[in-house]
């Protein structure tokens, strides 16, 4: 596939059609006051009557689709942002309004994320456990002192996508990440742990 600014930010707005179609299932499930794993029949092999097995059963099955669907989107995406940001192209890139600059090939990471729940902001960014932060926004290990630094950097970001660079399988993968409101705890529902580097 030849990828264009154009085609790029297409993928985007898919990605944020499919997020909020998530979304929207997630609630179904949260109105229920189930999640994913939650059996749907009682103790003596009928179904549940307190929530709407039908309903239940028809989002999960369409959160696994979607999520599939989601996570091939994120790498068409990265593919593209790849190659519309390689030093060789000329086209100008601006997605979800955030000033993106190709990653550095040896910034050493400086935290690590050590937990990403199903359905959050950051699992739907694509964040994945062992993911290691080598850019968060603003923030490098140049920068770095406390998750202090991250957490700022949420709040002041609240519905705002934050350009993200982790090292994972010794890759390097950018992502964006918008912090939110969800059916979870805070605003990203991950967990990011410091490493611990000699030199600090």
């Amino acid at each position: 596939m030849i990828y264009t600014r154009e085609s790029v930010m297409a993928l985007m707005e898919e990605k944020e059609k499919l997020e909020q179609t998530i979304k929207e299932l997630w609630d179904v499930l949260k109105s229920n006051n189930i999640g994913m794993t939650e059996s749907v029949i009682d103790s003596e092999g009928y179904p549940r009557t307190d929530i709407d097995v039908y309903q239940v059963r028809h989002a999960r099955h369409q959160i696994k689709c979607l999520q599939n669907d989601h996570s091939a989107l994120l790498r068409r995406i990265e593919e593209g942002l790849a190659v519309v940001l390689s030093p060789s192209s000329t086209q100008d890139l601006d997605p979800n309004g955030t000033n993106v600059s190709p990653p550095s090939p040896n910034r050493e990471p400086f935290a690590k994320v050590d937990h990403v729940v199903l359905g959050s902001p950051a699992n739907m960014a694509g964040l994945q456990e062992n993911d290691l932060l080598t850019q968060f926004g603003s923030i490098t290990c140049d920068n770095f002192r406390s998750l202090v630094n991250i957490s700022q950097i949420v709040q002041n970001s609240m519905n705002s996508p934050i350009q993200i660079t982790v090292s994972r399988n010794e890759q390097s993968v950018t992502l964006t990440l918008t912090p939110r409101q969800w059916s979870g705890r805070g605003l990203l529902g991950c967990n990011i742990v410091p490493i611990d580097r000699p030199d600090r």
